[in-house]
């Protein structure tokens, strides 16, 4: 079970792939922890060195009191990636983790060469702090096995493809498993996230995935639209759960946005006029 420590808080990590390969680094969302990505690294590794970390207070790393924000988990995750020896890479975020990817491409755009957002947590933050807030209270104040029939129940009747029940419990296991305070910190912290105008400013390749069936697609293409330099691929017949539900569909299109790079009107566009120069000349 590798791990690493880095700013006062000790980080379970899941690495496999070639050394020496481009480097993926995946980012899990909230409540959530690395192993969300086991089934997309499991089918990229044979190409990408696959780095799969679980933030502070989820999965198996160290419940911490404090540090539980974005800019904190952005940092973590940058130490994590400095630790292992890996300077660039491209972070692959789900969730809560887009956000941390948003902050960290923007905070150390040297560092971060692409960014990858899966059903990400919208740039101008949730709107709804009612239903976060309720989602928090949820969490902290069920901990028996009736709260983890009560999770696999919904996440088996809002899930737009079916999973196996083993699979839902370990999710939902490991959904309540998270500290109290990743789960006050981070509902507050994607409550006030605001980077909605700061978009703009992300000029790496950027690949927004969402989902039909999730309720954060109207936002996720608005973040797209923000966007001066990013792809965007939706997937039908899938909800919030896209690592889950569809990673061989995911790690394909992943593989492909690292291979080919944002593909869009402006780029097509931009090869059009190449070939119309090239032919002048």
């Amino acid at each position: 079970m590798p791990e690493a420590t880095v700013h006062g808080a000790r980080l379970h990590y899941e690495r496999r792939g070639p050394p020496g390969a481009p480097a993926l680094l995946f980012h899990h969302g909230y409540m959530s922890a690395g192993d969300t990505w086991a089934g997309v690294t499991e089918r990229l590794a044979g190409d990408y060195d696959c780095i799969a970390l679980d933030a502070r207070g989820c999965g198996e790393s160290e419940r911490t009191a404090g540090g539980h924000s974005v800019e904190q988990y952005a940092a973590d995750a940058l130490a994590l990636a400095s630790a292992l020896g890996v300077e660039r890479f491209t972070l692959v975020g789900h969730s809560m983790g887009g956000a941390v990817g948003m902050w960290l491409a923007l905070a150390e755009p040297e560092r971060v060469e692409r960014l990858v957002l899966v059903s990400s947590v919208p740039a101008a933050g949730v709107a709804d702090d009612e239903a976060a807030a309720a989602r928090r209270d949820h969490t902290v104040w069920l901990r028996s096995e009736a709260s983890v029939e009560r999770l696999v129940a919904e996440r088996r009747a809002t899930a737009a493809r079916p999973r196996p029940d083993a699979a839902l419990e370990r999710a939902a296991r490991r959904w309540l498993a998270a500290s109290d305070a990743h789960v006050e910190g981070m509902a507050r912290a994607m409550l006030g996230l605001r980077l909605g105008d700061r978009l703009a400013e992300l000029t790496q390749p950027v690949l927004v995935v969402s989902a039909a069936a999730d309720g954060l697609l109207p936002a996720n293409l608005a973040d797209y639209g923000r966007l001066p330099n990013a792809t965007l691929h939706v997937f039908s017949r899938v909800s919030h759960g896209v690592p889950s539900e569809v990673p061989d569909d995911l790690a394909a299109v992943i593989a492909d946005f690292m291979e080919h790079g944002v593909v869009s009107a402006r780029t097509l566009l931009a090869r059009l006029h190449a070939l119309e120069d090239g032919a002048a000349s």
